[in-house]
């Protein structure tokens, strides 16, 4: 398990309880990263929650085409049951993403963005900045793939 140090941020008025962690050898999160890191994810969000609209939109239709009607033969029925599987599928993916995304919001608000919620450990920033829904450390996420 990677040391973690927990320096203060930059802003002066904030506290130890503000930093964000991170590993040894890495810089302190600065300002503007945290606030590249919201961007980010405000814009996700704001994207996300219109795809995941659209496709509940989408699967609503689907769902009144129930696939029973007289003259469908199962070929018809049964290619009507796989689209809509298809798109519950997607939008249950939207779902998931929006959550996580929210959750990683909720994370920084909360200071905790960056510890891995496994080991308690840093996640690291690189991987922070390059995947910002991420839970947990490297090493975590290895150990949960496994199994």
């Amino acid at each position: 398990m990677a040391a973690v140090k927990t320096p203060q941020t930059e802003s002066p008025n904030a506290g130890a309880e503000d930093a964000l962690p991170v590993r040894a050898g890495e810089d302190a999160w600065t300002e503007a990263e945290i606030e590249e890191v919201r961007a980010e994810l405000e814009s996700d969000q704001e994207r996300i929650a219109a795809e995941l609209a659209a496709s509940e939109s989408d699967l609503e239709g689907l769902m009144r085409d129930y696939g029973g009607g007289s003259g469908d033969d199962s070929a018809d029925t049964g290619g009507k049951v796989l689209e809509r599987e298809q798109e519950l599928t997607l939008t249950q993916n939207w779902r998931m993403l929006l959550a996580q995304t929210e959750r990683a919001l909720g994370r920084l608000d909360d200071h905790t963005y960056g510890a891995c919620e496994a080991c308690g450990g840093a996640i690291g920033k690189a991987r922070a900045l390059a995947f910002p829904r991420a839970t947990l450390c490297v090493a975590c996420k290895q150990k949960q793939e496994r199994r």
